[in-house]
């Protein structure tokens, strides 16, 4: 199956030829424009603007979407938080080799895990919502199958791309 990226844009920047971001620690990012290429003792350097909206706006794209997390989004989004694999446990109800087991794609993330990782993003990013709007917002997703998303940067921040 190819997996098409997701790539991102800053919105009002030129859109410039997409490059794999892999510094989110995510395979399927890509930039189209918030970045800037310069070569340094030989090697490519790509420096990105705004890398915190960056990161904030993939964990909300993330969250938005219906497909259970894989191991890698889920390491994604607990380091955004700030938190431990332990921390992450006890704040779900599991122990911190479950957690390790979720991001090594040992096991997969259960449906009610998921959910309450997907809440907690959510209030770290302070998306004042109720848990009920959340679970509603989840349940009425369509499963989508694309691989590929693209976000663009603008004056207002990193946004994903229709």
């Amino acid at each position: 199956m190819n997996h098409i990226p997701n790539v991102w844009t800053l919105k009002g920047d030129q859109i410039k030829e997409p490059v794999q971001y892999l510094g989110c620690g995510l395979d399927n990012i890509w930039l189209a424009s918030g970045y800037h290429k310069e070569t340094v003792d030989g090697e490519m350097v790509i420096t990105v603007r705004d890398l915190d909206g960056l990161h904030k706006a993939i964990g909300r794209f993330l969250v938005k979407r219906k497909k259970l997390f894989n191991g890698k989004e889920i390491r994604f989004l607990r380091q955004q938080m700030d938190l431990t694999q332990s921390e992450l446990a006890r704040l779900i109800g599991c122990d911190a080799q479950q957690i390790a087991r979720y991001e090594k794609e040992q096991n997969k993330i259960s449906g009610p895990a998921d959910r309450i990782l997907r809440m907690l993003y959510r209030e770290h990013l302070n998306d004042h919502c109720s848990v009920r709007s959340i679970l509603e917002a989840l349940d009425e997703l369509d499963s989508r199958m694309n691989e590929r998303q693209v976000f663009t940067e603008s004056a207002d921040g990193w946004s994903a791309a229709v």
